[in-house]
């Protein structure tokens, strides 16, 4: 059997092949501790579960649904967007629901890609960027992120010719995987950018509801010109402990919108109606219970950093998002690293070249893991000992 090329371009995907290694590790008899995949520990709301139990006892939610979704989540999504941002937009021709962030990101290029066109993307940065543009037949130019410029990316390094052949510039602020935070004058710049290479702006907002300290993130509707140029993606996966029940949204320009909407409702069926009302009560929740949550992983967050600190990995701790972005010890490489913890000290993390070759050096720490085994892993780290090399 000859498959497309696309198949053969594509590279394994980063966490199946993390999960591989766990599996292998704990048949070998091994007591795994995983800071490796971004799946928060902490279970959904029991408010969110039973709003589940009661819809999917009626018979009208066992249907097939509309693949933009019940008009009901719509509103409350555009709701959500006034409260949190201060930001209006039309529930009927600005929002998209869709089976997760993960799908509509995905599925975007192929709104905006044609074979051999360009997508401007962060390296490093999170995998589905690329490999949408690559399964839509185009190629990437990579925006190297740097801790020089924290972790932005120097639009003033693309040249006038590489940006007349992009189509779409991905940003993703709070930033996974490394934890950045963007403020409102790099949008700003971002924005015209966009709007004078007539660029599709592709914000993923997913981490924007997890943040620490006295930072609070903003959308980039929040400045001048964005409707115009693009849209942001937010997912209720991280924001309400629900990566297993696939809700996310996007929102913005109206046309961009419905170009979506034309690849959606062409190739899948739109989130089961019981899970959308789950969504419902999701974007309802306080702000206290949003707050509490992020107590929990301002706690963690402070642990990690504090541990690694202690034993010469040196960092500050990040603003938002649910991950520490740690350089390696000297003498080592993401790889070699990360090898070493799982081989050494049966912990898991993520090698930062895993995200893009700007990712080198580094490894990632999600905070997504519960206390117990927290405190096991960093104990572990404590006690290893990093080899000079």
């Amino acid at each position: 059997m000859k498959f497309a090329q696309r198949i053969n371009k594509v590279p394994p995907y980063l966490f199946v092949e993390i999960s591989r290694k766990i599996a292998k590790k704990k048949a070998e008899g091994a007591d795994v501790i995983s800071f490796g995949i971004g799946d928060p520990d902490i279970p959904t709301p029991d408010s969110i579960i039973a709003k589940l139990s009661e819809t999917s006892l009626d018979s009208a939610n066992h249907r097939y649904p509309e693949t933009d979704g019940l008009p009901e989540l719509r509103l409350a999504m555009a709701d959500w967007y006034q409260r949190r941002f201060g930001v209006k937009l039309n529930p009927d021709t600005e929002i998209l629901p869709l089976i997760g962030a993960k799908e509509g990101i995905g599925h975007a290029s192929l709104c905006f890609i044609d074979p051999g066109d360009i997508a401007l993307v962060p390296d490093p940065g999170y995998p589905v960027y690329s490999v949408g543009t690559w399964f839509a037949g185009g190629e990437c130019e990579w925006m190297p992120l740097t801790s020089a410029n924290n972790w932005l990316p120097d639009l003033s390094a693309i040249s006038d010719e590489t940006a007349s052949k992009a189509k779409v510039m991905w940003i993703n602020y709070p930033n996974n995987p490394t934890g950045a935070i963007a403020d409102q004058s790099f949008f700003d710049k971002a924005i015209e950018f966009a709007l004078k290479h007539d660029i599709a702006l592709l914000h993923d907002a997913a981490y924007t509801e997890t943040y620490f300290d006295e930072y609070k993130p903003i959308s980039m509707f929040n400045c001048k010109g964005a409707m115009e140029a693009g849209i942001e993606f937010h997912s209720l996966s991280k924001s309400y402990n629900m990566t297993g029940w696939r809700v996310g949204m996007a929102v913005g320009n109206a046309d961009m919108i419905q170009a979506l909407m034309t690849v959606k409702s062409n190739l899948d069926s739109g989130i089961p109606q019981a899970i959308q009302y789950m969504a419902i009560e999701a974007m309802n929740m306080t702000d206290n219970q949003v707050r509490e949550r992020n107590g929990v992983y301002e706690s963690r967050r402070n642990k990690v950093v504090e541990t690694l600190n202690s034993i010469g990995i040196e960092l500050d701790p990040p603003k938002a998002s649910l991950y520490v972005w740690a350089p390696v010890p000297a003498g080592y490489d993401s790889a070699s690293f990360t090898s070493l913890l799982l081989d050494e000290a049966d912990i898991v993390v993520t090698p930062g070249n895993g995200y893009g070759p700007s990712g080198e050096g580094y490894i990632r720490l999600s905070l997504t893991i519960n206390d117990v085994d927290m405190a096991r892993g960093l104990d572990r780290l404590k006690s290893l000992g990093i080899p000079k090399r």
